[in-house]
């Protein structure tokens, strides 16, 4: 049994904010972060718009009304949960009208929707799971400082969708590889919050923002990501110019333009989402992709790699095929 792509979505808050709107903040401007990110405008959501509500409407966009009686697993990446207890995932279920299946959430920060994929993809292709819908949410902006210039301009809320089903002859997703580096955790985290916190004696007032150390993610981005590629291509015997797309976590275009040269790749269709939607963690890779169908930027049938990094340290990447003309793709503005 195989995992067929039969549905894709996303969702985007309703507060677009520009780079000019950043600046007008903090001590940057529109030159200085569009030239080194890509990043132009992100959407931040406001009071009453979660992570969890993002994810219900990304999943929507993906399903038709018949997909719905075979769905039975659920997983949700996510970093930023609408509670650190219980897991967001069973609520989006619920709302779906899906409350008896399995549900959980699963955390690898941005490298989390690979994760996920290949979660539903052992489920599937085991025989446990008919139909599995994996969906990538994110609101970073609920816990990035605004008054860092640092990390506030980079990242955007957002979700995306995709929708598995078992398949006796059409593999979608061929392989997927992941990985860890514990050794590195500091590099990308949220220090306050957990239960170390009390160990470290760090005070539980404190904000809970995000920190990264910039220069070292960026090489560790490159490094991961590059290895990881070039693995899941030598495992199946697949070359570089016989990878028709590029679907890499939409961090920085920097990082993405490196590895492209890096690799080798040089006549991909690269989607790009990041200029418009800034870093939506989880979400990214979904929503890159489903923005590319929509622009018909990506034929049918046609082999691509997704890649994507993250805080743990972690990484991923999947070796896909792109799904048949005619299944359900949107994206929905709350």
């Amino acid at each position: 049994m195989y995992a067929k792509i039969s549905g894709l979505g996303a969702a985007l808050p309703s507060n677009k904010i520009l780079n000019e709107d950043i600046s007008s903040m903090l001590e940057t401007s529109d030159h200085w972060i569009s030239t080194r990110t890509g990043i132009k405008s992100r959407y931040f959501s406001k009071e009453g718009e979660s992570t969890g509500d993002l994810a219900y409407f990304a999943a929507k966009e993906a399903l038709s009304d018949n997909d719905l009686d075979n769905i039975d697993l659920l997983v949700l990446a996510t970093s930023t949960p609408d509670r650190l207890c219980p897991a967001t995932a069973p609520k989006v279920a619920a709302r779906l009208n899906l409350n008896h299946i399995a549900a959980f959430d699963i955390n690898a920060a941005c490298s989390g929707f690979i994760y996920a994929l290949q979660m539903a993809k052992m489920g599937i292709e085991s025989g446990t799971y008919r139909s599995a819908l994996v969906i990538g949410a994110d609101t970073y902006s609920t816990i990035t400082n605004p008054n860092d210039r640092t990390t506030y301009p980079l990242f955007g809320d957002g979700a995306g969708a995709i929708l598995l089903n078992a398949s006796e002859h059409e593999n979608d997703l061929i392989d997927i590889t992941l990985g860890s580096d514990g050794e590195f955790e500091d590099l990308i985290t949220i220090e306050n919050g957990g239960s170390e916190s009390k160990l470290k004696g760090i005070k539980n007032i404190l904000p809970n923002y995000f920190s990264m150390s910039g220069k070292e993610v960026f090489l560790k981005a490159i490094d991961k990501m590059k290895v990881s590629v070039e693995s899941i291509l030598s495992k199946n015997n697949i070359l570089k110019d016989e990878v028709d797309f590029l679907i890499p976590h939409q961090a920085n275009m920097r990082i993405i333009n490196t590895l492209k040269d890096t690799i080798g790749f040089k006549n991909v269709v690269t989607s790009i989402s990041l200029d418009e939607y800034g870093n939506t963690s989880a979400a990214s890779i979904p929503l890159a992709m489903t923005k590319s169908l929509l622009n018909n930027e990506i034929d049918e049938n046609t082999l691509g790699v997704m890649t994507a990094f993250g805080g743990g340290i972690t990484w991923g990447s999947a070796l896909v095929r792109s799904p048949s003309i005619g299944i359900k793709v949107g994206i929905k503005y709350l």
